[in-house]
């Protein structure tokens, strides 16, 4: 062991569910403020997995957007990265705005998985629509 290898950190493997984790949290800190509504969106979809989340934190200050998009887009099956784009569309708007970071996030996310924002509209106006309880008033 080096002189300074207790301070290096742990490389995660990616895997889908880690995968999902790790979405979120980029998505979740991309205009760097976590709101409390952003948290519970992020337990909630993760059924409060502690140890996921922890993993998911560390792989995110580890990996750069871009690397985990690339690896997740060669990870990933169809339905996997439309579950993510989903849930981070979901997350994107839990706090009922868009920040200008998000919306670059996204973007990139769904680029790298082969998407645009015209192959996605309808998925985006569902969410809108579930996320709008003004409906009830």
């Amino acid at each position: 062991m080096g002189l300074f290898d207790a301070f290096k950190t742990e490389s995660h493997q990616l895997t889908p569910r880690l995968t999902l984790a790790a979405g979120l949290l980029y998505m979740i800190s991309s205009d760097g403020e976590v709101k409390p509504e952003e948290i519970r969106h992020l337990e909630l979809v993760l059924a409060d997995d502690s140890d996921l989340i922890d993993t998911a934190v560390k792989y995110v200050r580890e990996v750069k957007f871009e690397k985990f998009l690339n690896d997740a887009a060669a990870l990933l099956n169809t339905k996997q990265k439309l579950c993510l784009l989903v849930n981070m569309a979901d997350s994107l708007m839990s706090d009922g705005k868009a920040d200008e970071e998000e919306q670059l996030i996204f973007t990139d996310a769904l680029v790298a998985f082969g998407l645009d924002g015209e192959g996605f509209k309808d998925y985006f106006e569902i969410i809108a629509l579930k996320n709008d309880r003004s409906v009830f008033n």
